[in-house]
């Protein structure tokens, strides 16, 4: 019995590139997020953050104007009961990142926006790197303005001009401060591609966020103890303890970030683990390091955080590449 055969149709496949309309996605995005009442809301926040704790720090720093990267300290400097600015940039950032992007994919699949976007001459690649593109430009748009406010602040109150050294080390933390947000940006895309309701993206990506923030570092030092335990009070068993304790919490973008900005806005920070009175010989204590040996301080810390933002971005591009999306 002879078999027949259909012949079925060809799929047509991808014409052009897949990145085509990937800017006019972008482009609507940010006028859509920086026109948002809970963008705005949050803007406000950091302002008047900035405000009191850049005039708390100016405060603290005008009896020091003789010293060296005064502009730095108006991001490090804390006055009672106020942190400096860069200690409410660890809450913040997460907050901006998270709210800009925790119903980036799941708002347009409930108001069922998302099958006439893509029948437009957009791809999906297009349609989700717009996405997050357009959330990290947003990002590093309030943040660079945050920094230039800060700046202008320092230059009208304290009557002098960043150095070039103090602008190149703002800059470098304005891309760590990016990424760190990014990272952020890039969970709650992930949890808005898996879920389906906003709140429930909203709150898995705020749980992380508290775990990170606040219990890793117990839970890091509870499995440094089990790990490394010390048995004979040896100075190696200690030193061992403390060092795994340090990695472990090296895990949370926290971790890096804070101490990433150390090392760029503190020139005068040489390590961030424990350093033996035999590795100082030599060491001028409390002079600054160059900004090439900074760089070098926070290279592991920058590329974990752009490495850890491409990873997520990654498992949230697959993810949705493999989702149906049905008119």
């Amino acid at each position: 019995m002879a078999q027949q055969h259909e012949t079925l149709p060809a799929q047509p496949g991808r014409e052009g590139s897949p990145w085509t309309g990937l800017w006019a996605v972008v482009a609507k995005e940010m006028a859509d997020h920086l026109t948002s009442v809970r963008m705005q809301i949050l803007e406000l926040l950091i302002l008047i953050t900035a405000g009191g704790t850049v005039f708390g720090a100016l405060q603290s720093i005008r009896s020091a104007r003789g010293d060296s990267f005064l502009f730095l300290k108006l991001f490090t400097t804390s006055t009672d009961p106020l942190p400096a600015f860069v200690g409410f940039l660890g809450f913040l950032i997460p907050l901006i990142a998270i709210s800009l992007a925790f119903d980036a994919v799941n708002s347009e699949f409930n108001q069922r926006t998302l099958s006439r976007v893509l029948a437009q001459p957009i791809y999906r690649d297009a349609f989700l790197m717009g996405k997050f593109l357009a959330g990290l430009f947003t990002m590093a748009l309030v943040l660079v303005a945050i920094w230039l406010l800060i700046t202008g602040l320092g230059i009208f109150s304290l009557g002098i001009a960043p150095s070039g050294e103090e602008v190149a080390r703002g800059l470098l933390f304005l891309l760590v401060a990016i990424f760190y947000g990014g990272i952020w940006l890039a969970l709650a895309l992930l949890f808005s591609t898996i879920f389906r309701q906003p709140a429930t993206a909203a709150l898995a990506s705020i749980a992380v966020w508290l775990f990170f923030m606040v219990f890793w570092s117990m839970l890091a030092s509870m499995l440094a103890q089990a790990l490394a335990p010390i048995r004979l009070g040896l100075l190696d068993e200690v030193l061992a303890q403390a060092e795994l304790i340090q990695n472990l919490t090296r895990i949370s973008p926290n971790t890096l970030f804070v101490e990433a900005t150390m090392g760029l806005l503190n020139p005068t920070t040489r390590s961030f683990g424990l350093v033996l009175p035999s590795q100082l010989q030599g060491a001028l204590l409390g002079s600054p390091l160059p900004l090439g040996e900074s760089v070098l301080l926070i290279w592991p810390h920058l590329t974990s955080l752009i490495a850890v933002t491409l990873l997520l971005f990654t498992a949230a591009y697959v993810l949705f590449q493999r989702q149906e999306i049905r008119a």
